[in-house]
């Protein structure tokens, strides 16, 4: 081979070199965790993550099993919580996404590294892992659920659609309790002694305990029931509403989820839209962003879903200025 030839086959490997470099990083399979509070077999949560979370990726030029890969971590054991948490790091994955304030604060135990996209999460500056919302700083970022005022939204709500209720239990679910279950629990009792309805709250910790509290409240008139925003409520949505129907107690959820499984009214977020803004955070994170840099955003737009059905069931006539701010009515 003559020198000038070989000098320009070296200098054309040699420029080769860092576009070879940079499809195989583009090749290489990013891995994304998820940590959620619900039950394997919970299919309603497989496909909310799967119709917002997973098809916004798409959505953004990843391929599923091509070259982005997501591990699903399912969490219906409190017990379990810390043991999955560490299973889950110690796999290394490039992120992680979770859903609550108890998730948040024990992944963050277990590290300061992995970037963490949270959703669901109230007050994460306050008591949570984060210094600011605009710039929160170190491996933690992601999208606020509610301010501690619209937990009283929810007994507001309830008192409007029956406004016979003189007494509500709150049902707090031990996953264990957070502080920001805790001050959600406070902005419910400080609503209730304003507008007259005597606030009851117990902390349950299994399914037998659930249905003795809901029995144990009902036994006196006019009462009204309110689980709060957890994971452990969420897991039993299904038992729950059904419990309010057998002893006729008007019901106020967090989430709609509750209502599609027969609960009354629901005020709450619109959970998939903000999965699908978790998803452009990880997605900004997979092309090199920080967590520090991402500002926690809180959610602009409450959705109040009503089941009529379950209002009829109950002897309840839902007041037309209710209806007309409904986002939804199951019929």
């Amino acid at each position: 081979m003559r020198r000038r030839e070989f000098i320009t086959l070296l200098g054309g490997a040699a420029a080769a070199w860092p576009l070879a470099a940079r499809a195989q990083q583009r090749e290489r399979m990013r891995r994304i965790a998820v940590m959620v509070g619900a039950a394997e077999n919970d299919t309603e949560a497989q496909v909310v993550l799967a119709s917002a979370f997973e098809r916004r990726l798409q959505e953004l030029g990843w391929t599923l099993r091509g070259d982005v890969r997501i591990e699903y971590r399912w969490v219906s054991d409190v017990r379990r919580l810390d043991d999955t948490a560490a299973e889950l790091v110690a796999t290394a994955p490039d992120v992680i996404l979770t859903a609550s304030g108890v998730m948040v604060s024990t992944l963050k135990r277990q590290t300061n590294s992995i970037p963490i996209v949270f959703v669901l999460t109230p007050d994460p500056v306050g008591v949570g892992p984060v210094p600011s919302l605009a710039r929160p700083g170190g491996n933690i970022t992601g999208f606020t659920h509610f301010e501690y005022p619209t937990a009283g939204k929810w007994l507001e709500v309830l008192r409007e659609i029956a406004p016979s209720i003189e007494r509500v239990l709150v049902l707090q679910g031990n996953f264990p309790l957070s502080a920001q279950g805790a001050k959600a629990v406070a902005a419910i009792e400080a609503v209730g002694r304003s507008i007259g309805v005597n606030v009851t709250t117990v902390g349950v910790s299994n399914p037998s305990e659930i249905e003795q509290a809901i029995k144990t409240f009902a036994e006196n008139p006019n009462g009204g029931l309110l689980p709060t925003a957890n994971p452990f409520m969420s897991i039993h949505r299904e038992m729950i509403a059904a419990l309010a129907a057998r002893y006729r107690l008007p019901s106020s959820y967090p989430y709609r989820h509750f209502v599609d499984a027969g609960g009354l009214v629901s005020y709450s977020i619109d959970v998939k839209e903000q999965l699908r803004q978790a998803a452009e955070y990880v997605d900004r994170i997979l092309k090199g962003a920080t967590p520090a840099d991402l500002p926690i955003q809180a959610p602009t737009k409450f959705e109040l879903v009503i089941n009529l059905k379950t209002a009829k069931t109950l002897g309840l006539e839902v007041p037309p200025s209710l209806l007309s701010r409904a986002d939804e009515v199951i019929e």
